[in-house]
């Protein structure tokens, strides 16, 4: 018998067409996934045309960075593949394991006697720091979703604290500010969605002043970064040398006016007076190159992003995933708001990247790591 056109099942072609909607691979975000990709083909020409004149390969820091994307992709896929059920029965064992590198880190930089915030293995460098970003928000949103109720009961919060204050606690003694501030911030987002009081924020703010305080008194905070603090706080009185970096990051933002002056054709950005620029001030470079149209496209893709995270929180089918977007949404906002802050001279310079499009390894694959939770929650939203 012949079987009519209208008869026949559809091949399964482009768009899965065949599956059943509830499909995870009919439900990734592909808004959320395309500025994703933008923003980090963006920084990677910005890295290309921040480092160029500093190596005597000029390609040397943009080609890592392609790389560095290529495999965040890769590990993007496979955390997007599996349920994110599968990645909380894990939790608690990945926190365990940075848990661990932490200390051994420390441990090594004691022996040394130098400050060591990575894992020196030649052709990269691995930051248990950003590794704790993605283990704290999946250990600690695992652990108050077990509780099923609108309101973060105090025994909770207090396991919770310990969750955070662990990794918080050995990232500043490294010291790294920054990643410890965004370790924070994690929480604070995660315990507010899910219901905590207000006091017990109060109360993680203050503990984390404490501890901020009680490293600068330790001696754990070198000395270069007590005086990027003075000299936001007061300039005045701070070195020429402690402001350089700021002070030529504002002034590049500040002359390339709308259109900017052109890609490659930065003199602040080309002529490299502004070190670490690809991974400390890369929007001081799309200022000046791009102006504030470029500014403005790439908190644009930003805040795109920070939309179809919220959006996903929403749509999740259950409390984990909620507070797996709530985690990434705070740490992307928080993130930004840092970087671009520093280089409009409103925050201290802590080195924190701006996602996407600063230079480095650990971060861009963390990164993809987090957004790939973020698909998983979206993908599969409907079962």
């Amino acid at each position: 018998m012949t079987t009519s056109f209208l008869s026949r099942k559809p091949d399964s072609g482009l768009g899965n067409i065949r599956a059943s909607p509830a499909d995870p691979t009919r439900n990734i975000d592909w808004v959320l996934l395309i500025a994703q990709a933008l923003l980090t083909i963006i920084g990677c020409f910005i890295v290309f045309s921040t480092s160029r004149t500093r190596l005597d390969d000029e390609f040397g820091f943009a080609t890592r960075q392609v790389v560095f994307a290529i495999a965040a992709s890769v590990v993007m896929a496979i955390v997007m593949s599996a349920d994110y059920e599968f990645w909380k029965d894990r939790a608690r064992s990945l926190y365990i394991v940075t848990i661990v590198s932490l200390v051994f880190l420390f441990l090594l930089g004691v022996a040394s006697g130098q400050d060591r915030i990575s894992f020196d293995l030649g052709i990269i460098n691995i930051q248990p720091a950003e590794l704790a970003k993605f283990t704290t928000l999946l250990f600690l949103a695992a652990f108050l979703a077990e509780e099923r109720s609108d309101e973060v009961s105090y025994a909770r919060f207090l396991g919770g604290l310990i969750i955070v204050g662990v990794p918080a606690v050995l990232v500043i003694i490294q010291p790294d500010l920054g990643s410890a501030s965004v370790i924070v911030s994690i929480a604070m987002g995660v315990l507010l969605v899910a219901g905590a009081k207000i006091r017990y924020i109060f109360l993680i703010s203050f503990l984390s002043v404490v501890t901020v305080a009680a490293a600068f008194v330790g001696r754990f905070v070198n000395s270069y970064q007590v005086a990027r603090i003075r000299a936001l706080l007061n300039p005045e009185a701070a070195g020429a040398d402690d402001k350089y970096q700021a002070d030529n990051a504002m002034r590049a933002l500040g002359t390339g006016g709308v259109w900017g002056k052109g890609w490659l054709k930065g003199p602040l950005t080309n002529d490299g007076d502004i070190p670490v620029m690809w991974a400390d001030f890369p929007f001081a470079a799309i200022g000046e190159q791009f102006g504030l149209v470029g500014c403005t496209v790439v908190l644009g893709l930003i805040g795109v992003c920070l939309v179809r995270i919220w959006r996903i929180a929403h749509l999740s089918r259950d409390l984990l995933g909620t507070y797996v977007c709530a985690g990434v949404f705070v740490m992307l906002l928080w993130q930004t708001f840092q970087n671009v802050g520093m280089t409009l001279k409103i925050m201290p310079v802590t080195g924190l990247p701006l996602p996407f499009i600063s230079y480095g390894g650990s971060g861009l694959i963390v990164y993809f790591a987090m957004f790939g939770l973020v698909q998983s929650v979206h993908m599969r939203r409907m079962r």
